[in-house]
């Protein structure tokens, strides 16, 4: 039984293979590739683009969408294990999944960070109790420490404008925000642009570091496809010549909580007209919605030339197209 909860789950051919394909159906019509198929969709946190995309992926495929948000219409759900519940949860996982199990196809999971620390958004313990439970395939629709579909759609958008990923120059770049984000962005594009070979550059103030298990992840999937990666505790030198820009707020290596001029002593990060005219003259601008206009991206870049955050943000739906395809077909 495959799931798709990370990056590795996948493997450079499933990888290829899935963008092919969504390539493929975005330039014809939705084949009915799901029909009789049903998707169970559980969200412990909101979501726009990711619920409505897997909707539509479903709807057009001809299979169904069964829609569950944890705390709001269902039970509260209790992860961990030896819990005594006598608190807010009345339901645990360990039925509540595999109940839910025999009523689906597959199981697709949203939940956050639970904001303690990096090590516990890396063990990733929401999602690794689906896995554990579940008896049908299980999608992450972002997780602690990943988001796969967003990865996908990144890439595919990336060689959309450029064709050929292999030694390509990207730049991930932090931004400012008004809180500390979780990583699950930042970590699947670096895994993702790493695993198709690009060039890979990562910018951050210091004290922002990736988990470093992602790190050497990434550097191993570089490695195996021809790619490279280097990191930058300065903005502009990373973003010299890129032909892709992804802005993405998210919060420090160790302490939870941002200091109360953060925002104020890193807005020089907020990617304006200035940093894109840095890279090259046909780069492109990324971000995974949604965004704060002038907090991490000015107007001029969002509502400019470069901007592709709506491609970006409809490429969910062919990429879950062919990852559900690939799931189950």
């Amino acid at each position: 039984m495959k799931h798709v909860t990370r990056i590795a789950d996948l493997g450079p051919e499933a990888l290829e293979r899935i963008l092919a394909r969504a390539k493929e159906w975005k330039a014809g019509p939705p084949p009915r590739h799901l029909r009789g198929k049903i998707l169970g969709m559980i969200f412990f946190n909101p979501s726009l683009r990711t619920r409505a995309s897997f909707e539509a992926v479903m709807a057009r495929g001809g299979g169904r969408a069964i829609i569950i948000e944890a705390g709001a219409g269902a039970w509260k759900l209790e992860d961990r294990v030896g819990v005594v519940m006598n608190a807010d949860c009345p339901e645990h996982l360990k039925e509540a999944v595999p109940v839910m199990s025999r009523y689906v196809d597959v199981l697709a999971v949203r939940s956050f960070s639970r904001s303690i620390s990096d090590e516990d958004d890396n063990a990733d313990a929401v999602l690794r109790a689906f896995q554990k439970y579940a008896t049908v395939p299980v999608i992450s629709m972002e997780s602690a420490r990943e988001h796969p579909c967003q990865g996908l759609a990144d890439l595919m958008t990336i060689e959309e404008s450029f064709t050929e990923p292999k030694g390509l120059p990207v730049t991930l770049t932090w931004a400012p925000h008004i809180k500390p984000l979780p990583k699950a962005v930042p970590n699947s594009f670096l895994l993702t642009a790493a695993a198709r070979g690009c060039e890979v550059r990562v910018a951050h103030p210091p004290g922002f570091e990736l988990h470093h298990e992602i790190r050497a992840e990434a550097e191993a999937l570089a490695k195996n496809a021809g790619g490279k990666i280097c990191y930058f505790r300065e903005q502009d030198s990373a973003l010299i010549g890129t032909r892709a820009i992804y802005a993405k707020a998210w919060g420090p290596a160790t302490a939870r909580e941002l200091p109360a001029d953060s925002v104020t002593r890193h807005n020089d990060w907020m990617i304006t007209a200035r940093q894109m005219n840095l890279a090259a003259p046909e780069a492109i601008f990324l971000h995974c919605l949604p965004v704060r206009r002038n907090v991490e991206v000015a107007d001029e870049v969002l509502d400019g030339k470069w901007s592709r955050v709506i491609d970006q943000a409809e490429n969910r739906f062919h990429v879950q197209r062919a990852l559900l395809d690939w799931l189950l077909n």
